[in-house]
């Protein structure tokens, strides 16, 4: 039985979903557009026996969400534009630490303070880029209510399964609507929690891998002493200035998610098998490509979407594959080509790109999409 329907704003099926996965713990500091998933936490998380802490700057928040990770409490913040810029150092030593843990940020118009109630999807290559080094990073993107329920259960299902941050890349347009939806039972979600350790303390490397890359965590209070730093380091991990263990140790990072791409990467298209030309949207402007795309349809055009719900790594398989039947890609995002540039990347010159960008802090609509694809046709 499913549970009764709601009228549910996107921040808040966030918080829902981040219950529901096993959230804890959430640190965070106020910014618009991502405010309402911290007061909602605030208020929700005690009931479940979980820890709210505002912060005093972002910086500190994703330290505590690291700190409350270690001791073994599935954790996560939000944010919005300048304050995912900030938190871009200790996004970098989870990864390098590999500590699980959940960030989300609801975009807004940028940069700077930009239009901070203004949706934008600027953040897509800050999401992939924005800490320093080669790192890894799971980027997704929902583009209903419904789905940044099922996503956030998603982003921390994979952060713990593989290690790392899972970035949930929401809009402005996602984070503020309100949709009518219906949350599943408890019992009809997959949960997943990070692989322990089967050695005893005395044999315990904090990072030593399996075979799938991923080395088993202990957790703070659990018996077990280990180091953690931000420092290359060994299978101890503490730090090693061996030039052999940190390649090894870099590329190892990097592999586990390459590896196992096919679990982590998720799409969605429709309309493709005959489709001329296909547009690539991702969140709140995949829902002005459907009904372009339908619209279009209705006039006799070949039109078909394509939607990447994992961001990084991108769908570079599918997106390939469908370059060697497609003449034309469009690429809708709210912003000057962040997207486009990866696609551009993938296709090199088997198809035709073209672009609808907006920055001035208004949605993408169809009929803007629908003239840009009459231009080609």
């Amino acid at each position: 039985m499913k549970s009764k329907a709601r009228l549910m704003q996107g921040n808040e099926a966030c918080v829902e979903g981040a219950i529901a996965a096993g959230m804890k713990f959430f640190a965070g500091y106020p910014i618009t557009p991502s405010t309402e998933i911290a007061e909602i936490a605030a208020e929700k998380l005690p009931r479940v026996g979980g820890k709210f802490i505002q912060m005093e700057d972002e910086i500190a928040s994703m330290a505590a969400v690291i700190g409350a990770s270690l001791t073994g409490s599935k954790s996560m913040t939000a944010t919005s534009g300048p304050g995912f810029s900030l938190k871009q150092e200790n996004i970098g030593y989870a990864a390098l630490a590999e500590v699980p843990c959940v960030v989300v940020d609801v975009q807004r118009s940028g940069p700077s303070t930009g239009l901070p109630t203004s949706p934008a999807q600027g953040d897509i290559m800050q999401a992939r880029w924005g800490t320093h080094g080669d790192h890894p990073v799971i980027a997704l993107t929902p583009s209903s209510v419904r789905e940044t329920f099922d996503l956030t259960i998603r982003a921390f299902n994979l952060s713990e399964k593989y290690r790392v941050p899972v970035i949930l890349l929401m809009d402005e347009i996602i984070g503020h609507m309100r949709e009518r939806v219906e949350l599943p039972d408890a019992f009809e979600i997959e949960i997943v929690n990070r692989k322990k350790p089967t050695v005893g303390r005395d044999q315990y490397l904090p990072y030593k891998a399996d075979e799938d890359l991923i080395p088993p965590m202990a957790n703070y209070g659990e018996g077990y002493r280990f180091h953690v730093t931000g420092l290359a380091h060994d299978e101890t991990g503490f730090p090693t200035n061996s030039p052999a263990m940190a390649d090894k140790l870099y590329r190892r990072l990097m592999d586990k998610i390459e590896m196992h791409k096919d679990d982590i990467i998720q799409w969605e298209e429709e309309n493709t098998d005959d489709a001329d030309v296909v547009i690539v949207s991702i969140g709140g402007v995949s829902r002005a490509a459907d009904t372009a795309m339908k619209q279009l349809r209705e006039k006799g055009y070949k039109v078909g979407t394509f939607r990447p719900i994992t961001v990084w790594p991108f769908p570079e398989k599918r997106l390939l594959e469908l370059a060697s039947k497609v003449k034309t890609f469009v690429v809708a995002e709210m912003n000057l080509g962040q997207i486009a540039l990866e696609v551009e990347r993938i296709i090199k010159d088997k198809a035709e790109l073209k672009k609808v960008n907006k920055v001035n802090g208004e949605a993408i609509y169809p009929e803007e999409i629908i003239a840009r694809i009459e231009e080609v046709l």
